[in-house]
């Protein structure tokens, strides 16, 4: 799980272009918007894009996605649980 953290933490900051920010500066359980890495809707589009691709998760309901992207915790967990490749 600690390694798909990892690759998440790095799929995010490479699809957002988010260059001052390392892996390291993540934390699991940091808030991914708002006060936390400050992501907008722009880079939730994003987010649902990377799971599509990356892990063959498809997002059709944008609430779900709220709580999906609550963190990279949440995140790891999901994609844990529905990854088709």
């Amino acid at each position: 799980m600690d390694q798909l953290k990892l690759e998440i933490k790095e799929k995010i900051i490479a699809a957002l272009n988010l260059e001052d920010v390392t892996a390291a500066d993540i934390k699991d359980d940091d808030a991914l918007f708002g006060d936390g890495l400050g992501l907008d809707s722009i880079d939730a589009l994003e987010l649902i894009v990377m799971l599509d691709k990356d892990y063959g998760i498809k997002l059709s309901d944008p609430k779900e996605g709220r709580n999906i992207f609550r963190s990279v915790e949440t995140m790891a967990a999901y994609i844990a649980e529905h990854r088709t490749k």
